[in-house]
């Protein structure tokens, strides 16, 4: 069988002048905005159908033969997404000069935060730290941690949609405790202000979900865990994953600032 080609692509990353400037260290921005999806998603969700071809073939054979039916495959709750996701570390060790000082990501199911373990791992930077930003609102992870187990929240009131899971995979919990990942929570306006920012900085708009992560910098959370002694004060490069997101509009940023109170 031909070989074929993984969905996603390789990113862009690049130090980012603005961030590097507000943050006081060096801030590198991993551009999975510019995926053909707009998300770094494509990673997992074609790492699962590449390696499962042979058998969704099979099933697909197989309801013909009896009766229509469906199939689920979990955007963020599965070993081949995770594994898939893990690619975005592998090009960092590519493109990045030096050991990152941490790395800054939005969680909503823990996939993403999951394969970027899996993948710290496997370029011999496990001790390097992740930054793990939520919305108020749809912070499962934080809950979690808090409370020493999974905890599934009642409802999801954040307006960042796309980290709207109730609860993080089992996995993401097992990992925490494995790995040292600081859960931060910033609110709906911090979020949607990052992504406003970004836009003016680096001319590429993304959904509140990303501006979760980018609120790492635009609210000084990498300068408040400088200040307790969480990250070091002569600290690496810090990669902020730009998770990207294609629901979103220059409109629709102005209905959700208008929403949140902040025009």
């Amino acid at each position: 069988m031909k070989t074929q080609k993984p969905l996603h692509v390789a990113t862009p990353v690049r130090q980012s002048l603005a961030l590097t400037k507000l943050a006081g260290t060096s801030v590198y921005i991993k551009l999975e905005s510019s995926q053909p999806t707009g998300s770094f998603k494509i990673r997992g969700i074609g790492h699962f159908c590449k390696t499962a071809l042979n058998e969704s073939i099979e099933f697909g054979m197989q309801l013909v033969a009896n009766n229509p039916g469906w199939i689920f495959i979990s955007p963020f709750d599965d070993p081949l997404i995770w594994e898939g996701h893990s690619s975005l570390v592998m090009e960092l060790a590519v493109d990045l000069e030096e050991k990152p000082g941490a790395i800054v990501v939005s969680v909503g199911g823990g996939g993403l935060l999951n394969g970027v373990v899996e993948g710290l791992r496997r370029v011999n930077w496990a001790d390097v730290p992740i930054v793990a930003v939520e919305t108020y609102g749809a912070h499962s992870l934080n809950a979690a941690m808090k409370a020493g187990k999974l905890v599934t929240l009642p409802a999801i009131t954040s307006v960042a949609t796309t980290l709207g899971l109730v609860r993080v995979s089992a996995q993401t919990m097992k990992l925490v405790g494995e790995h040292t990942v600081f859960s931060e929570v910033v609110s709906d306006q911090e979020a949607v202000r990052a992504v406003d920012h970004f836009v003016d900085d680096e001319k590429i708009l993304v959904e509140p979900a990303c501006g979760a992560a980018l609120s790492a910098v635009y609210s000084h959370i990498i300068r408040k865990l400088q200040s307790e002694g969480k990250l070091a004060e002569e600290l690496g490069p810090v990669v902020v994953v730009v998770c990207g997101g294609n629901n979103i509009s220059m409109e629709e940023l102005r209905k959700l600032k208008k929403k949140l109170g902040m025009m």
